[in-house]
């Protein structure tokens, strides 16, 4: 396992279904800007998010990687520019659970003027890759995209006690989705 350390915290949003913390059935995920240029995620999967007894229903995961890997651009570009989803590939290949805290990892591996690709995994207490995903997305102005107000949004950093100063995982390959 290797220590990456945390240098910035990444805004949440008051109703978005990954971040937003007022919204009750959402995951209220908060997303941390790692050295090393990855993005770490952190998430405590609730009943309401399970597909069978006991575990997070694929989809949710598949959100949860969808914006992690999104907002990985934020490191290079801030609030200038944001990740439209073009595709998202999936791979499933353990069970993640619910009730406890998970981590998601992602980074940016190809970037064009107006694309970039990137991966990411959910990572299991142990560090075992629980899913893994590869995705395109288009990079837009945020007026393109929504008439998004950061103060009816309420967009901004959220401290807590429990933000951590590190993500400590194995370095993973990136996943060869062809």
């Amino acid at each position: 396992m290797k220590k990456h350390r945390v240098v910035a915290k990444q805004p949440n949003s008051k109703m978005c279904l990954v971040c937003g913390l007022e919204n009750i059935a959402g995951l209220r995920a908060s997303f941390y800007e790692l050295e090393d240029e990855q993005l770490g995620a952190v998430f405590t999967p609730q009943d309401n998010h399970q597909g069978y007894p006991g575990r997070l229903h694929g989809g949710i995961a598949a959100a949860l990687l969808d914006e992690t890997i999104g907002r990985a651009i934020r490191m290079r570009h801030g609030d200038e520019l944001w990740g439209v989803t073009i595709e998202l590939t999936t791979r499933y290949r353990k069970p993640v659970p619910l009730n406890e805290p998970i981590r998601a990892v992602s980074r940016i591996n190809k970037e064009t003027r107006r694309h970039f690709e990137g991966t990411g995994e959910i990572l299991l207490a142990d560090g075992t890759v629980a899913v893994e995903a590869h995705g395109r997305y288009f990079k837009m102005l945020i007026d393109m995209i929504s008439d998004f107000d950061p103060e009816q949004q309420q967009w901004r950093v959220v401290p807590h006690d429990s933000d951590p100063p590190h993500f400590e995982f194995v370095p993973h390959e990136p996943p060869n989705m062809a």
